[in-house]
Order: structure tokens, then sequence, then C-alpha cells
């Protein structure tokens, strides 16, 4: 961790209450807390932190303004193959029940979940261990939304983004927009995920019967051509992965705009931003979206302790706010 970063950690009130022993260490302490405590859901298989992430109300339910995201469980690092490779040998079905519940005892409490691999049976292991999650389920052209509420009595379905931005892109939104219609006769919360402001402008004009928008404050699905006018004419080597820092002003704007609750995602524009910028990038997400939305942040706690430092970052901040 830099000198900044830590100081930053070491001055707020977050960290001085995490010291005081309620919260274990690591996640090697979260695994034998999870091991030794009854398989109910009435007893959290991790003690609770006293450091707990402030709430938003989203439905029905209160939920952690910090909900954790998916991309690191399942190896899309949205940074190189290595490194994609890193995160799956590294995410056994162990180690994803570990940071679910480490999660958990810091009062992050709705996980963006999405259905692929073996991503049901370790929620089932979790489950079955006495954790609990609201979900917010990212939806893909080729899941049986159905299938999904049935199965796992999610909070909210948000069609991905990667779905949406094509569509966007093809002139297809009319069937997106008939997507949400069924989604909504299934009876739980419905989002539109992007990675493009122009996407919830449009939405917001042709008044979509939705709940929330789920907002990367990065542009990464631009097209080739897009790309070349961006960048002066300059294609990058890996052109679906640009993150351009004039990009999350741009989102943000849409998201104070719009009253529907928004969630901000890539914040840390997937892991480029480290040290210093951490803290700075938590307080320009916070500072720029509204009182009731929230961030989505995925964790690679690998050799660190990851969940705890972003939990503190946001405790911190928004309890001085």
């Amino acid at each position: 961790m830099s000198n900044t970063r830590r100081a930053f950690l070491q001055s707020s009130a977050a960290l001085t209450i995490g010291m005081m022993g309620g919260a274990a260490n690591s996640l090697a302490a979260g695994t034998q807390a999870a091991q030794n405590a009854p398989s109910t859901a009435a007893t959290p298989p991790v003690p609770a932190s006293p450091v707990q992430v402030p709430k938003m109300k989203f439905g029905n339910a209160e939920i952690g303004r910090l909900v954790l995201g998916v991309n690191p469980m399942y190896g899309f690092s949205h940074y190189n193959n290595n490194f994609s490779a890193a995160m799956r040998e590294w995410y056994t079905p162990e180690r994803v029940c570990e940071v679910l519940h480490r999660a958990s005892s810091f009062g992050i409490n709705a996980f963006n979940y999405v259905h692929v691999d073996r991503a049901q049976s370790d929620l089932e292991m979790f489950q079955s261990q006495g954790g609990n999650m609201h979900l917010i389920i990212q939806v893909m052209a080729r899941d049986d939304a159905a299938f999904l509420v049935q199965k796992f009595k999610p909070l909210a379905l948000q069609r991905r983004g990667e779905e949406i931005d094509k569509a966007f892109q093809t002139g297809t939104m009319s069937a997106e927009r008939e997507w949400c219609k069924r989604a909504r006769d299934l009876g739980v919360l419905v989002g539109v995920g992007t990675h493009k402001p122009e996407v919830i402008e449009l939405v917001e004009e042709q008044g979509w019967d939705i709940d929330f928008y789920s907002g990367c404050v990065y542009n990464r699905t631009r097209t080739e051509a897009e790309w070349k006018q961006a960048l002066n004419g300059e294609i990058m080597e890996m052109p679906h992965d640009i993150y351009m820092q004039s990009d999350p002003a741009r989102m943000y704007k849409v998201i104070r705009q719009t009253s529907k609750t928004c969630f901000a995602f890539k914040i840390l524009a997937a892991g480029r931003i480290d040290g210093d910028g951490v803290v700075q990038a938590f307080r320009t997400a916070y500072s720029s979206i509204k009182p009731g939305d929230g961030v989505y942040v995925g964790m690679f706690p690998r050799g660190k302790d990851e969940i705890r430092e972003n939990a503190e970052i946001v405790h911190s901040i928004l309890t001085a706010a």
C-alpha cells in the first residue's frame, strides 16, 4: 500500500474502529470462522466488523452502497489473458465463498452475480454455509431470465452492458426494451447496464419502464471508428480495453441527471488505478453520483486485505460527507 493511501486509512475513523478487534484480520481468519460457524442463515459465518459500509434503499431492500463485483472471480480481468488466468487460478470455489463471507462482514450485502462457469455451484456453497447476499444479476443474451428468477430469487435483473451496447450500435434497442418489459413481469427490479452515457440518455428520453442503471465510467465499447476519432487516428493494441481519463466525467454527468437509482462500475479502470489513486477514485465516484446511488467493485484480494481496505475507504468517505 502506498504511503498516501496508508495515511488516509490510518487517519480515518473507519480504520480506528476497524482496529478495535471486531473484524477478522485476513481471509484466512474469515475461512476459519466460516468453518466453525453453524450452517444457518441466522448465524453469520464471519463476525460482523465494526466498520460497516453505509446503506442505500434499493427497492424494498437496504443494501450497502458498495456492491461486490463478479469479474475477478471468473477471470474477467479486462487486462490481458495472463492476468485473467491468474484470477481464475486463485479464485477456487472456497476462495469465492471466503470473499463473499468477508464482504458480508463489512456490510457489503449485495452481489452483481453473473451466470457463468461454476458460478451457480459457488453461490450454492456460500448459501449452504449460511451466507446471504442480495443478488443483482447481469443477464446475458443466452440467459433465461425466468429461470434465473425462479432459481436464485434475485433482488434485480440487469441487462448486461455488452448486450445493450451492441443493440445501441446496431439499431436494435427496441428488442432490449421488450426484454425489460418481460423482465418486469417476473416481479423483480429491472435495470439496464451500459458503458455508454448516450445509452442512458436515450433510455431516459424514451421513458423505458426500468428501475435502475449500471453505468461503466469508462466507455470501453466504442467502435473502431469511434476509437480512431477519440485517439486522433491512433488505434491501440487492445481496442476493447482502453481507459481514457476523460471518460468518467461523461458517465457521472448522466448518472446525476436521472432520478433513477444508478450504480457506477469500473471506477478503478479494471485495476489500472492503484496506490494513491484508489482513494481519489472512490472520492470522485461518491461525490459524482447521487446520495441514493451505489458502486460495483470487483475485488482480487490475493496477498492483501483489499476487501477491508475498500470498505474502510468507503465508510470514511460516506460518513464524513
